[in-house]
This record gives structure tokens, sequence and C-alpha cells, in this order.
């Protein structure tokens, strides 16, 4: 009777599947370990915003948009809205209001800074003690005259110029679309003894404060 063989193995595709789900799994590991790190940076930086907010009382404050839609990107870790993939630090919230919509002045300060050539597109840096608060995305440019620097926003009537002083409230510009944007928006970024905090904690305690 003739000896049926018994079928070989194939030991070099079994090792490629071992191997396969070897990198599989350490890359899911990869992943949940830097989804677990991106959660902790919200949470501390979450927490640290709330901290100081509490610390501080917000009668003088002021909303920073008229007509006011929706906040489309809050502070944080996000999905790049820009290369497809990939996450970034969003530093600051992103406050949607029609194109041209006035922006006023969070809280009484110095215009430290005016800016037309960075990622913020035309921008506003103003100083209040501990306090940076900064304004992009707006509409009008950067000039130069007399040994200083302004933005003009001509069809807005508007004209800041670096050093000067700025009551809360006051119009400082208009949404636009200058920068890195994808649609008429205030990314507005707020700093506290130079770190960059949660704008959306603010507002929170602004209003919590104005109810109560």
């Amino acid at each position: 009777m003739p000896q049926v063989s018994k079928p070989r193995r194939n030991r070099k595709s079994k090792g490629s599947k071992r191997s396969f789900l070897f990198l599989a799994g350490l890359t899911l590991i990869a992943l949940i370990t830097v989804g677990g790190l991106h959660q902790e940076r919200v949470r501390a930086s979450e927490a640290k915003s709330a901290a100081i907010a509490s610390r501080n009382f917000w009668q003088g404050g002021s909303f920073p948009v008229e007509n006011f839609q929706a906040y489309t990107s809050a502070f944080g870790y996000r999905p790049s809205p820009y290369s497809g993939d990939g996450w970034e630090f969003h530093r600051g919230l992103d406050i949607a209001a029609p194109e041209g919509s006035y922006i006023r002045n969070w809280w009484s300060g110095q215009v430290v800074e005016v800016s037309d050539n960075t990622a913020c597109g035309t921008s506003i840096t103003i100083q209040s003690g501990e306090w940076e608060h900064v304004y992009c995305h707006m509409k009008g440019h950067v000039e130069s005259a007399s040994g200083g620097r302004y933005l003009i926003d001509r069809a807005g009537g508007l004209v800041i110029w670096e050093g000067q002083q700025v009551p809360s409230g006051a119009r400082i510009g208009r949404v636009g679309m200058t920068g890195r944007t994808t649609g008429p928006h205030l990314h507005w970024g707020l700093k506290y003894a130079n770190q960059y905090i949660d704008p959306a904690q603010v507002l929170r305690a602004m209003y919590t404060r104005v109810k109560s």
C-alpha cells in the first residue's frame, strides 16, 4: 500500500503571520498610549484653565465677537483640518460669525503687537496685566508711519496702533479670512503668566458671575 505523506506546514507563512500580529499589537498599543497622552494633556490644561478662571473677577470683560454664530473649534488637541491626518494642539477658541462682523476687545489693555504675516493672518495682541489676548484672521492689514505700526481696516473704519490703550468692549477689528483658515471666524487666544489657557473656561466664569 502506498504511503501517504503528511502535508508539510508552511513554517515561513506561520512565522510571517506571527510577526504581522506582533507588529499589529504594538501599533494598537502605541495608538492607545498616544491617545491617552493627548487626553491627559487636555485634562491637565483644562484643570489649569479652570483654576485660573476661578481666581479672577470678570465683571470688566466683554464677549469678543458681535453676531455670534457658534464655537467651531475648542482649545486642545484636534485632528488637523489642513493636512487631513495627524493631530495638532489648538491654542485658542474659534468663534464663528458672519464675515465683516465686528470684534470687540475682551479686556482693557495695551496693544503690544499688530501683525499680518503669519498663519494667524491679520492679528492684534493686547496685554492686560498678566493676561495676553490675541485676535486672529481679521480683515485689514498692517502699515507703518511716523516710526510706528498700525492695523488698518478702511472698510470697517478702524485704525489700531501698537502702544495704544484700548478699553474693554471697544471695536478692534472685523471677522475675516486672512492667514490659515477654512472659513470666517475669530481665533481667540488667551495667555496668563505666559501660559496658554482655555478661553472657554474664562467665558464660562464670566457669565456664571454675571448670572449670580
